[in-house]
């Protein structure tokens, strides 16, 4: 193996501070904007510049000199300065130039003998601030971009623990976090991020729990889930909780199942936090209503067949909605007033012959889809001994199902 120049990994800040690019390339562009996002002031030396860096000089904290590299003068009150004009003699002079002023200088041309480099980078959100990973090694960029990218997905995916170690003094935040339809795989990037990153995990019962059982045992884990006919926790006792935990200083996920502003009652505790003050960041679910019935091969709308869908609660009776089947009609929780609703849909004019589709358990190894009509549904539903959760779907893109096809022939 051969000799591995030795390297300090740092962090500069840069807010304020002077950084002078040389070259107006591509890779100079890539730069100038990092630099900018880090706060600095730049100066570009270059008789020319590509499309990508001359956008960047309309930022008032950009200065251009437009002209060669003519000396150590266009390195005056740099801190740090990076060079890639494409002609190795110049790097070099701009190198030199800066090692006699004592001006770390990333050498683009040069990455074995650069006396400074910017490593492969990533930067990750989270609630307290960010994550900055990057990545160095030894003269293969490549490399680099390699590791960086793996340690960035194991980020993403919450296979690594997010959570601050110094929290002396933090302020607590919230993020309502939509679960998906309960299959972990469901949940978005940022739904894995945050769970990461929080201390106190508040969930209900149909968040994906294999999500949940793979937390750290330092985690605490809340639950406050609801079912059919039992409500242990009430809604404002979970929004109480929520506003608790973050004055403590902790970060909390509440971890719900769909989305959390599809009848998840996300837009209560998103208020009752913001009244204490306390900030709530909401990432979208995939929500059920759409979801399950996609499981079970059917979509809520399809050309010819339906132009448009209603999503409503099924706890209340349903108000008067179009009648037609090419609208779409989706029940969220309702599987325990599923008669009463049905015979509502006939009273506000929906054909009883009009197909419908209960599907339980959506994603889940256990799903089952039970076909009928809006006048034969609800008793064969009783019959089946259908349970919550399920979503229930009304309408003609029924008939697109497997499982309607799969009755129709075998009637």
């Amino acid at each position: 193996m051969g000799h591995l120049k030795p390297a300090l990994p740092v962090v500069l800040d840069l807010t304020g501070r002077l950084v002078v690019a040389v070259g107006g390339g591509p890779v100079s562009a890539r730069r100038v904007r990092a630099f900018l996002d880090e706060g600095a002031v730049v100066r570009v030396v270059a008789p020319w510049v590509c499309e990508d860096l001359r956008d960047l000089l309309a930022d008032d904290r950009v200065e251009w000199l437009e002209r060669d590299y003519a000396g150590p003068a266009d390195l005056d009150g740099a801190w740090f300065a990076h060079t890639a004009t494409g002609e190795p003699s110049v790097d070099r002079e701009v190198a030199a130039d800066a090692e006699t002023l004592r001006i770390w200088c990333v050498d683009a041309t040069d990455a074995a003998g650069t006396s400074a480099s910017v490593a492969a980078r990533a930067d990750v959100s989270t609630p307290d601030g960010r994550v900055t990973v990057s990545a160095y090694a030894a003269g293969d960029p490549g490399l680099a971009v390699t590791v960086r990218d793996g340690v960035e997905r194991a980020i993403v995916s919450g296979a690594l623990d997010l959570r601050r170690t110094r929290t002396h003094g933090r302020p607590g935040w919230v993020a309502l976090v939509g679960g998906g339809p309960g299959a972990d795989g469901l949940l978005t990037t940022r739904g894995h991020e945050l769970l990461a990153s929080a201390d106190v995990v508040v969930v209900d019962g149909l968040a994906p729990r294999a999500v949940v059982d793979r937390l750290p045992a330092s985690v605490r884990v809340i639950d406050v889930g609801k079912t059919p006919g039992r409500h242990p926790v009430p809604q404002s006792r979970i929004n109480d909780i929520l506003v608790e935990e973050a004055q403590r200083g902790v970060g909390v996920v509440r971890l719900k199942g769909g989305d959390p502003y599809v009848l998840g009652r996300g837009g209560e505790e998103r208020e009752a936090c913001e009244a204490h003050g306390i900030p709530v960041e909401v990432v979208p679910g995939v929500t059920s209503a759409v979801s399950v019935p996609a499981a079970a091969g059917i979509p809520v709308t399809h050309r010819g067949v339906a132009r448009g869908f209603t999503v409503v609660t099924g706890h209340d009776d349903i108000p008067v909605l179009p009648t037609g089947g090419d609208h779409t009609l989706i029940l969220l929780m309702g599987v325990s007033r599923l008669s009463r609703t049905m015979d509502l849909l006939v009273a506000h004019g929906r054909s009883a012959d009009c197909p419908v589709a209960i599907v339980e358990r959506g994603f889940m190894p256990t799903q089952r889809t039970t076909v009928g009509t809006v006048a034969t549904i609800a008793r064969l539903a009783t019959a089946a001994a259908v349970e919550a959760p399920a979503v229930v779907v009304v309408g003609d893109v029924v008939r697109l199902s497997p499982d309607w096809r799969r009755v129709s022939s075998a009637g």
